[in-house]
């Protein structure tokens, strides 16, 4: 929480350094670039008068010569083209863009162009023009005007006295043309406005002519009477821009933001800083000049300043954070110290007390650990005690049919014996012999109906290995011949000698095997005919792969709730007594114990079905035949 506040702290800290260095550079450096630019309008504006306003006096001088005011009195034609020469001299000394005289109707009676400009070509009549009815009325005028030809220009007119009475007016045209190369010692966009405030002159064109203030209809109608701007639509300034006038020193001062998605057609490059207007009124002319200087270089620098400060502070900041991080860094180390001191005695006591109980602890854990041992032992000792009990079980329900299989070898045996015996007394030896190959026959045929059930009742550990599943599958069905042919059941077997190895203890599965058979053969007892099925085939999509063998019946089936409880220990579907419901169990058991699985479902020959899946044992290395010595 300290960590987050003394955080705060310093990201205020940096934030408010920041904004006031900031603040403090943009002011330091715009009041630098208005110094500069207001030293550049003074010069502007001294260039724009010296070139304007040095030719004003001029039309006050025309009325010294005789031929024009002869010419106002008499209109003859001697004086018209007298003063029409001293006009042409006059207008190519002052580089002027026209000298002209107007009568009392303000119609053009001398000029220095004649012909070949606008308002000052004989025989115009301009009484449409301010400057013309000011000097009628005998005052000295100035006004800017666009020519009838187009041309803009500063027209200055003074009126001509014969006596006391105005008999003309005298005009002259300064042409603007010279002020365009002035525009570069501004250094900045710039423009001119007349007592309108419409643009007359401007280095961006897309300004000129245009009206920084709503003109009013009064407005308009005397600029459409006096034709002042032409036939020019006065369009509104592009920009709008925010001004103010000292009326000490006339300075205007505004500023402008420019909206960065239609700069190109409002004439200025986009700035984010903006730009600062700066503006001086022309002295006599009611003129004013405007100057948009870009702040981008201002606010780059104050950005520049900004980070400057930040960064000091930051330095001073993480400098003093350090040293009080020292600081707590080594109190923290003497208090850890002493704590870890004491820890340590503490510790060494607490060791002492519990290692006692350790000692005891580690005692006790090795007895259980025998204990668990033993119990294993004896819980695999009581597995294979209730496995062999289960063969025991199965030995005994197959006793009455072996005992039925053995009755008639053994009769056979005592008639043959007796007859061997008699035919030796009588010297009768290849009788004797013959009779007793048949006992021979007969101890073979007993042999091989106990041979299995010797192997099969014998105890021993599980031991898997290579095992050929249908020899097992054999095996198991051997044992139940003399059933399987009392009871008439038929046997469909698709599980051949030789053809699946698997990996298992073969003893083991074979009393799986013969669980499964002597199940399917109780489940049939009351089916007229009765069908077994053991059918096998390799299931590919098992981890490891495996064979599984299907123990299928056409006898009363499983019901639902057999289906859930089948693999429960103690759960049996045969009659009271004769079972325990433990073989599934232990043939669950036998299954899972080399990797398999046991499972149960209704067949479609109409009774049960158990699936038992067996590993596929690995394949044997091949033998390498090597060449004889």
């Amino acid at each position: 929480m300290r960590g987050w506040v003394a955080a705060t702290v310093v990201l205020v800290l940096l934030g408010a350094t920041a904004g006031g260095v900031y603040q403090r550079s943009f002011q330091r450096g715009a009041a630098a670039l208005k110094e500069a630019s207001n030293a550049r309008l003074d010069l502007f504006a001294s260039v724009v008068e010296a070139r304007v306003r040095r030719l004003e006096p001029v039309p006050a001088t025309i009325q010294l010569n005789p031929a024009v005011v002869q010419m106002l009195r008499h209109g003859k034609a001697a004086p018209v083209r007298s003063a029409n020469g001293y006009l042409e001299r006059l207008n190519a000394h002052l580089g002027s863009a026209a000298v002209f005289v107007l009568d009392v109707r303000g119609v053009v009676r001398a000029s220095s162009n004649l012909s070949t400009h606008d308002d000052s070509r004989l025989g115009e009549n301009v009484a449409y023009r301010p400057y013309y009815l000011e000097a009628l009325a005998g005052r000295s005028s100035r006004h800017f005007a666009m020519g009838s030809g187009g041309q803009a220009g500063y027209f200055a007119a003074h009126p001509i006295h014969d006596g006391p009475q105005v008999v003309g007016v005298a005009v002259i045209k300064i042409g603007l043309d010279a002020l365009e190369p002035t525009w570069d010692m501004l250094g900045a966009p710039a423009l001119v406005t007349d007592a309108n405030q419409v643009v007359i002159l401007s280095a961006q064109a897309p300004w000129r002519y245009t009206a920084m203030s709503p003109l009013t209809p009064d407005q308009r109608v005397d600029m459409r009477l006096s034709r002042m701007y032409g036939d020019v639509h006065l369009a509104p300034f592009p920009l709008t821009v925010e001004m103010a006038v000292d009326v000490e020193t006339q300075e205007i001062r505004g500023f402008l933001e420019v909206d960065n998605a239609a700069s190109p057609a409002q004439g200025l490059p986009p700035s984010p800083a903006g730009y600062l207007v700066l503006g001086r009124s022309l002295d006599g002319m009611d003129w004013r000049v405007l100057t948009f200087t870009n702040l981008a270089s201002v606010r780059h620098q104050s950005l520049l300043d900004a980070a400057g400060g930040v960064l000091a502070v930051a330095v001073v900041v993480f400098a003093a954070l350090y040293l009080a991080q020292r600081r707590r860094n080594e109190r923290e180390k003497l208090l850890a110290k002493r704590l870890l001191e004491k820890a340590n005695a503490e510790l060494e006591q607490k060791v002492e007390l519990r290692t006692q109980e350790l000692t005891d602890t580690n005692a006790l854990l090795r007895r259980e650990i025998t204990e668990r041992a033993q119990t294993e032992k004896n819980l695999r000792a009581a597995q294979d005690e209730l496995v062999h009990a289960g063969k025991m079980a199965v030995l005994g329900q197959l006793a009455a049919s072996i005992t039925h299989e053995l009755t008639q070898p053994l009769g056979g045996i005592r008639t043959l014996a007796g007859n061997a015996a008699e035919f030796v007394r009588r010297d009768n030896a290849p009788t004797a012999l013959e009779n007793l190959a048949h006992v021979d026959r007969l101890v073979g045929q007993m042999a091989r109906l106990i041979e299995p059930l010797k192997n099969f009742s014998r105890k021993s550990t599980a031991c898997p290995g290579r095992t050929d599943a249908g020899q097992v599958v054999a095996q198991a069905l051997f044992l139940f011949q003399l059933r399987l042919r009392h009871e008439q059941v038929t046997v469909h077997n698709d599980c051949p000698t030789g053809q699946w190895w698997v990996w298992c203890d073969a003893n083991r599965l074979e009393q799986v095997l013969i669980n499964l058979i002597g199940n399917a053969l109780d489940a049939m007892r009351d089916t007229p005919h009765k069908q077994l099925h053991l059918h096998g085939e390799v299931d590919a999509s098992a981890n490891p792969a495996a064979l599984r063998i299907r123990v299928q019946d056409n006898g009363k089936g499983l019901t639902p709730t057999d289906l859930a409880h089948l693999f429960q220990p103690f759960y049996t579907t045969k009659p009271s007594g004769a079972g325990l419901g433990l073989g599934l169990v232990i043939c669950r058991d036998i299954a899972t114990e080399f990797g398999g699985s046991l499972m149960a479902h209704n067949s479609d020959l109409g009774g049960a079905c158990f699936s038992l899946g067996i590993p596929l044992a690995p394949s044997p290395p091949a033998c390498i035949d090597l060449p004889a010595p």
